[in-house]
């Protein structure tokens, strides 16, 4: 599996609201805390608040946070709005055929591996057993 950068910054981005202490968390010190360009943190932030992952608080004393508990929101659900979900199906001719199987595979147990792993598990550096 590849991860784009903008996908790679939106994970990072969203463990570090889930060890945020309670309360908006403003944009600049999440750039600042992991290195990730402001302009493009803003449009991940956006993509993130529309698809209800986070909420956003405007002015002096706002801020993003999450919109559900860390132990809620999976690595996937942020692929997912980040990448969007993939449909590729390969075939192969011949012999290689039974490839198209293990490719199949590969992906589902990726999605279920994604898909256990919450933003609580990756913030307290606690995967959970695979």
């Amino acid at each position: 599996m590849r991860l784009s950068a903008r996908t790679q910054y939106a994970l990072r981005a969203a463990v570090e609201l889930a060890a945020a202490p309670p309360g908006p968390v403003p944009a600049e010190r999440i750039a600042t805390a992991q290195d990730i360009p402001r302009r493009f943190l803003d449009n991940i932030l956006l993509q993130l608040r529309r698809a209800g992952l986070i909420n956003s608080q405007r002015g002096p004393d706002g801020g993003y946070w999450l919109a559900r508990p860390a132990d809620q929101i999976s690595l996937a659900d942020i692929i997912v709005v980040i990448e969007g979900v993939s449909q590729e199906s390969a075939r192969f001719p011949g012999v290689a055929g039974p490839l198209a199987g293990v490719w199949t595979a590969l992906r589902e147990y990726e999605h279920t591996t994604l898909t256990e792993i919450t933003l609580a598990h990756i913030a307290s550096g606690s995967l959970p057993p695979l």
